[in-house]
C-alpha cells in the first residue's frame, strides 16, 4: 500500500535527485533558498508534481526552467501542506522533468533547531542541527518525504558558520582552515557537498556552528575515510573517546556484512540540547555530547548508529509499518558485533537488557495494543512518532535471532544476511518483500527442510501479535547479569549486618561497564530499602 504518512503523488512521479541552494539566517532562524528537483515519470500521463510541506513560504515555482503555477492545500496536522506544481503540459512515462521551488523555512520549523550561543559549549557563536526523522524533512524544504523514495542529493550552503551536511564534503577541504580561513561568525563561506548514494529523505541533515574537524587514521585497504567534529572546547576530548574504536567498529561490520558504501563515515558531537543519544544520517552521525565519559566505556552507541549503514540507510523500509525493517536488523547486528568485538556474553547480556526495555513498553501501550505489535496497520495521516518505542528495535531482533537459532545458527546465517543486503542494498523494502527474499533464500540453500522449518514460526504471531510477551520464550546468555545479580545480593544478605563486618571494596565495581552497574542498581532498587544507618 502507499505510505499513509505523505501526500506527494511519489508513485506517479519520483525524485531521483535533488539540489540544494540554501543560505542560513541565524538572526530569523530560518533557511531560505531552493530545491531543485530531478525527477522520473512512472505513470503513463502527468499533469503535476506533488511534494510534501509545512509552514514553507513557497514563492515560486519552475518547471524545465519555465515559471509554472503551483498552490498549497490546507495544512493536515501532521501531514503538512500538500504543494502541487502545475505542468503546462503533461508529460509522459520514461520522461524526466527538472522542477525548481524558491522557499523559505518558518522559524517553528520541527526538523531545525535554532540554538543562542549561550546553549553551545563555546557560548560565543549560534548553533543549528537538523533532525528529520520520521516525516519532518517536509519542514525543511518541499520533498516527496517518504522512506518508499531514496534519492541523491547535492547542496550549496552560504554561512557565517561551517555547515556539515549528511553528504560528502566537496569544498572547503575539511582538514583545511577553519570556515575556509574566512572570520568565522561575520564572513559567508559557501560550503559544497554531494551525496552520490541513493538515501530516505529523512537521512537529509545540516549542521552549523563554530566547529572543528580531526580525521582518525586512515585505515589500508579501505575506501572510506572518518574523523570527528565539535566544538574547539570539545574536539580534543572527542578525538580521544572515539579515534581508539570508530574504525574498528567499522571494519568489523564490514568483515560481516558487506563494504561499507558511502565513503566518509564523521561522527558529530552536538550541544547537549540534541535530543537522541545517536542519529544515523548518512556519512555523519550525530552524537551528545553525554557520551565524552573520557572512558570510552559508551562508545557501543556508535556500533549501533554505524550499523544503519547498511541496514535502514542501505536497506530502508518502505514506510512506517515496515520501522522494524530498519531498528529490528540494525539491533540484531549490532549485537553481533558485540559478540565479535567482546564475547558472546556480552551479546546476551544486551538482549536482556533490551528484552526488560521491550517489557516496559509493551505497558506502555497496554490501552492502544496496535502499537505493541511489529507491523503496524498506520492510518492516513496517522503520525507515525506516536508509536514510536523500542519495540521495533527488541521485538524484530529478537525475531531475527530467533530465525538464527531455528536456521542452524550465527554461522549458518551469515551468508544469509550478506545475501539480504547484496539483493537490497540501495532499495526500500517492506515486511512481505523481506520474507519472500528468506523463503528463497533458504530454500536455495537449504531446500524444503529449511522451509518447512520457516512454516513453523507463527508469523502472524510476531508480526502483528499484541500482548506483554513475545510469541516464544527466548533465553539468552546471563553471565554478566548473574555477576551483577550476585553483588546486589550480597548487599541485600547484608542488611542487618554490623558495618564493620561488611566485606564490600570501592574496587567491586571497577570490572562492570556501564551496563553492568545499571543492572545491579535496577536489581538493587528492587528489594525492600535498607533501613537507615545512625
Amino acid at each position: 500500500m502507499p505510505d499513509p504518512t505523505t501526500q506527494s503523488n511519489y508513485l506517479s512521479i519520483t525524485t531521483k535527485h535533488v539540489h540544494l541552494d540554501w543560505q542560513i539566517d541565524f538572526d530569523r532562524k530560518r533557511i531560505e533558498g531552493e530545491a531543485k528537483h530531478t525527477l522520473l515519470v512512472r505513470d503513463e500521463v502527468v499533469k503535476e508534481a506533488v511534494f510534501d510541506t509545512v509552514d514553507l513560504d513557497v514563492t515560486s515555482a519552475e518547471v524545465d526552467g519555465k515559471a509554472v503555477e503551483f498552490k498549497l492545500t490546507e495544512k493536515h496536522p501532521v501531514m503538512g501542506s500538500a504543494l502541487h506544481v502545475l505542468f503546462s503540459s503533461p508529460v509522459t512515462k520514461g520522461s524526466k522533468v527538472e522542477v525548481k521551488i524558491r522557499y523559505t523555512t518558518s522559524s517553528t520549523a520541527i526538523a531545525l533547531q535554532f540554538l543562542d550561543k549561550e546553549q553551545t559549549q563555546g557560548k560565543q557563536f549560534p548553533y543549528l542541527f537538523s533532525q528529520c526523522q520520521p516525516i519532518y524533512a517536509r519542514t525543511l524544504a518541499p520533498v516527496q518525504d517518504t522512506p518508499s523514495v531514496k534519492i541523491t542529493y547535492s547542496a550549496a550552503v552560504k554561512s557565517v558558520l561551517p555547515v556539515l551536511m549528511s553528504a560528502v564534503r566537496v569544498s572547503p577541504p575539511s582538514n583545511g582552515p577553519p570556515h575556509d580561513g574566512k572570520v568565522i561568525g561575520k564572513d559567508l563561506v559557501t560550503y559544497t557537498y554531494n551525496q552520490p548514494t541513493s538515501i530516505p529523505s529523512y537521512l537529509i541533515a545540516i549542521a552549523s556552528g563554530n566547529v572543528r574537524y580531526k580525521p582518525f587514521a586512515k585505515e589500508e585497504g579501505r575506501n572510506w575515510t572518518s574523523g570527528i567534529w565539535a566544538e574547539p572546547e570539545l574536539i580534543d576530548a572527542a578525538y580521544w573517546e572515539f579515534s581508539e574504536d570508530t574504525n574498528r567498529y567499522l571494519k568489523t561490520e564490514e568483515d560481516i556484512v558487506v563494504p561499507y558504501r558511502f565513503g566518509v563515515y564523521d561522527l558529530l558531537v552536538l550541544p547537549p540540547s540534541f535530543p537522541y543519544g545517536g542519529m544515523e544520517n548518512a556519512c555523519l552521525t550525530f552524537l551528545t555530547p553525554t557520551l565524552l565519559t573520557g572512558d570510552r566505556t559508551l562508545t557501543d552507541v556508535v556500533v549501533h548508529e554505524a550499523t544503519h549503514s547498511w541496514f535502514g540507510n542501505g536497506v530502508t523500509h518502505q514506510n512506517a509499518s515496515h520501522f522494524w525493517l530498519n531498528e529490528g536488523w540494525t539491533s540484531y547486528i549490532e549485537r553481533v558485533l558485540q559478540e565479535k568485538l567482546h564475547s558472546p556474553a556480552h551479546r546476551g547480556f544486551s538482549f536482556l537488557i533490551g528484552y526488560k526495555a521491550l517489557q516496559d513498553d509493551l505497558k506502555v501501550y497496554i490501552n492502544r495494543p496496535k502499537y505493541q505489535r511489529l507491523v503496524i496497520d498506520f492510518e492516513v495521516g496517522e503520525d507515525p512518532d506516536d508509536a514510536y518505542s523500542t519495540i521495533p528495535y527488541e521485538k524484530g531482533a529478537n525475531l531475527i535471532l530467533y530465525l538464527e537459532r531455528l536456521l542452524g545458527g550465527l554461522d549458518a546465517f551469515l551468508p544469509y544476511v550478506r545475501d539480504y543486503v547484496n539483493t537490497f542494498m540501495g532499495k526500500s523494502i517492506n515486511t512481505d518483500i523481506w520474507k519472500e527474499h528468506l523463503y528463497n533464500y533458504w530454500r536455495t540453500h537449504g531446500g524444503e527442510e529449511k522451509v518447512k522449518i520457516l512454516d513453523s514460526v507463527d508469523w502472524n504471531a510476531w508480526f502483528f501479535g499484541e500482548g506483554l510477551t513475545l510469541p516464544v520464550e527466548m533465553k539468552y546468555d546471563l553471565t554478566l547479569a548473574e555477576q551483577a545479580y550476585s553483588l546486589a545480593e550480597r548487599w541485600n544478605a547484608s542488611r542487618d549486618k554490623p558495618v564493620d563486618s561488611l566485606d564490600f571494596k570501592s574496587t567491586d565495581l571497577d570490572n562492570f561497564d556501564s551496563n553492568q552497574k545499571a543492572v545491579f542498581l535496577e536489581r538493587l532498587q528492587s528489594y525492600k530499602p535498607f533501613p537507615p544507618r545512625t
